[in-house]
């Protein structure tokens, strides 16, 4: 990976606060200096836990690259991290602790999409500005009852569309589909045939599995049974690679394809040998190390890839949602304005609800009418190719 020159973590990581912030009050004779409290409830045991600590070690980046840059003044980041094990009810906890502390101006929820929906009438009731970084739409849909809820993750739509455009491009007709058993699974399953019903795709099969089921074999050698030209996999990574091993395993010689929720490590691992060739739907950013830096937004999203991965030793596709939402609020913090630290949680989701920047993850923009930010122009089509993602052609 070549660095980019003349790009520095000071100019990234300021790069939008520097577009919304005129005349900025840094030098004034009276800084504010208070902390900006975001409080953090995170699969970090339990079934999801891999995904949580990918989110984990992506918000204490961020706010480390934040807090050195100069760009929230004399403000710091604080990070409040509770674990919910992977548990809803013990989200609900958090959340209701959260929301509690005076402190915290807004809360950074995980991946987990029971626990966003299931604390979603609190966190409303509360009036506690919320990130969720899981993809069902139900965490950001009513509007009028998720006010103060905002969801920053591939949209289960807009992943369906982009795979059945890519089965077309391919010539597929035939097709079974593995998905999860929770909320946005079964709500992958509905969009995938709803978009096959306006095209000559046929949907010949489908299975469930259970979001903690370490086993998919059964239910894969079932779809394989079929004889389709493709299997979707609509599953958490873990299962996503336990499914192509399964399908390796019974003789399936067609195409794998896997939505967004299927990401997880660049490198496949163990899985790769069974995975490659495989589709996944996903952001540039994955990939980034692939991609000529043209812009601005290309080359933060690059010096991202290689920060973290120079950190951590490998990078996570899910990390940029995370370091994006701490983005999003610490902008949204500077934003709202009024006397030092005091922006109020109000003020904070005023501005939350019409943010829009060109973000690690791509292109994100909230709306009144719409809290799920990410923009379909954000996802891509990937393959796997000696062991790792690649951008596809």
């Amino acid at each position: 990976m070549t660095p980019i020159r003349s790009v520095t973590i000071a100019a990234l990581a300021s790069a939008v606060l520097a577009t919304t912030l005129t005349g900025c009050q840094f030098g004034a004779a009276e800084q504010d200096t208070s902390p900006i409290v975001i409080a953090v409830d995170l699969e970090l045991s339990g079934s999801a836990a891999p995904v949580g600590k990918a989110y984990q070690r992506a918000l204490e980046l961020k706010v480390d690259q934040l807090n050195g840059s100069g760009a929230l003044g004399a403000r710091k980041i604080e990070l409040k991290v509770k674990d919910n094990r992977s548990d809803a009810s013990e989200s609900l906890r958090n959340i209701g602790d959260f929301s509690n502390d005076s402190q915290v101006s807004a809360i950074i929820m995980g991946g987990c999409n029971e626990c966003a929906v299931g604390a979603a009438r609190t966190i409303n009731e509360k009036k506690i500005p919320t990130i969720a970084l899981a993809s069902s739409s139900a965490v950001a849909t009513p509007v009028a009852d998720r006010r103060y809820l905002f969801k920053l993750a591939p949209n289960a739509a807009d992943s369906a569309a982009a795979l059945t455009t890519e089965l077309r491009r391919r010539g597929i007709r035939k097709v079974t589909v593995l998905n999860s058993d929770d909320s946005y699974g079964r709500e992958g399953l509905d969009v995938l045939r709803r978009e096959f019903d306006k095209t000559n795709i046929k949907l010949l099969s489908d299975q469930s599995v259970k979001t903690t089921d370490t086993d998919v074999s059964q239910q894969v050698a079932t779809l394989a049974a079929r004889n389709a030209e493709a299997m979707v996999v609509w599953t958490p990574p873990e299962q996503a690679m336990l499914a192509a091993g399964a399908a390796q395993t019974a003789g399936f010689t067609g195409s794998l394809f896997f939505d967004a929720s299927a990401a997880g490590e660049l490198f496949l691992g163990a899985a790769s040998r069974s995975a490659e060739r495989a589709t996944l739907i996903f952001t540039q950013t994955m990939v980034i190390d692939d991609v000529i830096a043209t812009t601005p937004a290309k080359a933060a999203r690059r010096q991202w890839f290689q920060d973290y991965t120079a950190r951590f030793g490998g990078y996570n596709g899910f990390s940029s949602f995370a370091a994006d939402a701490v983005q999003l609020i610490a902008d949204a913090e500077l934003r709202a304005g009024g006397e030092p630290g005091r922006a109020g949680r109000d003020g904070l989701r005023n501005v939350l609800e019409t943010s829009q920047m060109d973000g690690l993850s791509g292109p994100i923009r909230m709306t009144p009418d719409n809290h799920s930010g990410l923009m379909p122009q954000a996802l891509t089509t990937l393959v796997a190719r000696g062991g790792r993602w690649r951008l596809a052609g």
